[in-house]
């Protein structure tokens, strides 16, 4: 009976269709495939059987294959894929390398990440100008997406690391110095709320004070005007007689007088502010204006239409969402997006 012909190339083949055999550590099959480091390229691997052993090759470096084929196995590619990777063509699934060889060597790490990220964000900007059609484009899509997330967090490991000295240092300032900023802060301010209920005490003298030198003003302003009158009586009536003339006089000094100590009164009525100190460190009684809330509801329903309550609001409503929690006013949504 003659021998079954084994096809050499059927594991690869059958594994291109997404039926894989069995795999086994220094076990290769021939056939084409690929593989990378971490967060690398791909690159093409060959591997084969000829003159009674196997040889493989990962790009241009000769390999060992049982070494290499654990790594591969799992990403069979068509011949024509392989062809086009080693002669640099790259891979139609994955976006190209923004720099390959061309890299520059004399930049420090800020300026090197740039530079990527400027080739990056030109291709993938490019890119999203024609809608995702193919299979092959949605994985470029992620794959550039990953890179892209890959340099945002290289620049936030790079800033932390250049940012941290200056940090450790400025925590050594403020320790340094806190005691003395806050401690002096918080003691001024307890001697001033010391001072608040003699100052109060002293402003409710002072209304007592004002409204009985408002009440004195008065009475001088009445007495004022009565002799304003008189005076204009009295120089209505004059007749040249030397008695008349001296009353006259007299009124119109007397009118003048109580003029004066009107004003002065008046003067003396105005509101004198409590105050303790001397100029450059004087104390006293300012308004502070706030808010007592009354009547929750009532207010809640006054602010709602402004933005930061609007933003608060869908806050704590994502938050219920996530947990499940569907509260009135509400409804828990959901749509997929890429991530």
């Amino acid at each position: 009976m003659a021998e079954a012909v084994t096809d050499i190339w059927s594991w690869w083949t059958n594994a291109l269709t997404g039926n894989f055999g069995p795999i086994h550590d220094g076990d290769p099959q021939q056939g084409y495939y690929r593989t990378r480091f971490k967060d690398k390229p791909w690159e093409p691997v060959a591997i084969w059987f000829e003159d009674g052993k196997w040889h493989a090759m990962r790009g241009e470096r000769q390999i060992d294959a049982s070494d290499i084929w654990t790594w591969c196995c799992r990403n069979p590619i068509t011949y024509e894929a392989y062809t086009k990777a080693i002669e640099g063509g790259g891979w139609d699934d994955e976006p190209e390398t923004t720099f390959g060889d061309n890299k520059p060597t004399d930049l420090d790490p800020y300026q090197a990440l740039l530079h990527e990220f400027a080739a990056e964000k030109e291709q993938a900007e490019a890119f999203m100008k024609k809608p995702i059609t193919t299979q092959a484009e949605a994985d470029r899509a992620a794959i550039w997406s990953k890179r892209l997330s890959t340099i945002a967090k290289k620049a936030t490991d790079l800033h932390k690391v250049e940012k941290q000295p200056h940090l450790d240092g400025g925590r050594a300032v403020d320790d340094k110095w806190r005691g003395l900023k806050d401690e002096p802060d918080a003691i001024s301010k307890q001697l001033k709320r010391h001072m608040d209920a003699f100052l109060q005490e002293q402003a409710r003298k002072e209304r007592e004070r004002q409204a009985a030198a408002r009440a004195e003003a008065d009475r001088i302003q009445r007495e004022a005007d009565a002799a304003r009158v008189a005076a204009e009586k009295a120089a209505a009536q004059n007749d040249n007689d030397a008695a008349a003339v001296a009353a006259q006089n007299n009124a119109i000094a007397e009118a003048e007088r109580l003029a004066q100590q009107a004003a002065q009164a008046e003067r003396d009525a105005q509101a004198r502010n409590a105050s303790a100190g001397r100029t450059g460190a004087k104390v006293s009684l300012r308004t502070f204006v706030f808010a007592e809330i009354t009547d929750f509801d009532a207010l809640l329903m006054a602010l709602k239409d402004r933005p930061e309550i609007k933003e608060v609001v869908e806050t704590l409503a994502n938050r219920a969402a996530k947990s499940g929690v569907e509260l009135a006013g509400m409804a828990i949504r959901s749509e997929q997006r890429a991530a």
